[in-house]
């Protein structure tokens, strides 16, 4: 079961996520029909940007660009992304991004692991746009806590919307609109939850089918007496605009 890129198809009949209200890869899309030069940051294995350029068609942005920093998905999206005549940079998260001021209008971003707000605000051209979809806060937390005990109550409010607003707005950006969901989840069996934890591995960090086995049994029991473990993962999509150059 390969774990890179963001392909969730193998969870197919052994677990569902409800998808946002606002479809952010069509939405993406219509952003970039309209762009001259787009960056994609942390595109994963790149499938949302290449389903987007692909709903896009011709009418897609001349220049797409996408950065990622996790080596096999760097791979991955180099495979699929290369087709459609679009570089993948290889750049650490939480590095600087490597493009000169002002060299995009529109940035694109599906759940970077924490947005930099201050690299997003110079990268972007002059009334550019970043428009995102975020991980929210306390995001899948009833499985993290399963596996891990009660977490710390700061951790509850880490990736709240307010404060990414507050922090766009610090860097000089303009926060068009926030919206935000809570999105139910539900795993079938144990091996879905097990595949789930082996691709997205910060969720508990260093975790094993060893290290948990007395839980992961626990688990397949519930499941098989109760039904389906319930979690509710939090999304936000943040359209934020730089502004304009005043005379």
């Amino acid at each position: 079961m390969p774990t890179e890129g963001w392909d969730f198809s193998w969870f197919e009949g052994r677990a569902t996520e409800a998808r946002p209200s606002w479809g952010y890869a069509r939405a993406m899309a219509e952003r970039l029909a309209g762009a001259t030069a787009a960056l994609d940051v942390q595109t994963g294995g790149g499938e949302v940007l290449d389903f987007a350029l692909e709903a896009a068609g011709p009418h897609r942005a001349p220049l797409v660009v996408a950065t990622e920093g996790w080596q096999p998905n760097v791979a991955e999206a180099t495979r699929l992304l290369r087709p459609r005549g679009v570089p993948v940079v290889a750049s650490a998260d939480d590095a600087p991004l490597p493009f000169a001021d002002g060299a995009f209008d529109l940035v694109v971003s599906r759940h970077p692991v924490e947005p930099h707000w201050d690299e997003l605000a110079r990268v972007l051209a002059p009334g550019g746009t970043y428009f995102a979809q975020h991980v929210g806060p306390a995001s899948v937390f009833e499985l993290i806590e399963y596996f891990l005990g009660p977490l710390p109550e700061a951790s509850h409010r880490h990736r709240h919307p307010d404060r990414e607003r507050a922090d766009a707005e610090a860097a000089g950006l303009e926060v068009v609109e926030v919206r935000a969901e809570r999105l139910r989840m539900e795993f079938f069996d144990v091996g879905a939850v097990v595949h789930f934890l082996r691709k997205v591995v910060w969720m508990v960090p260093g975790f094993t089918v060893d290290a948990y086995r007395d839980r992961l049994r626990d688990l397949h029991e519930r499941i098989e007496d109760e039904g389906p473990f319930v979690a509710h993962s939090t999304r936000h999509l943040f359209d934020v605009r730089k502004p304009r150059a005043t005379p």
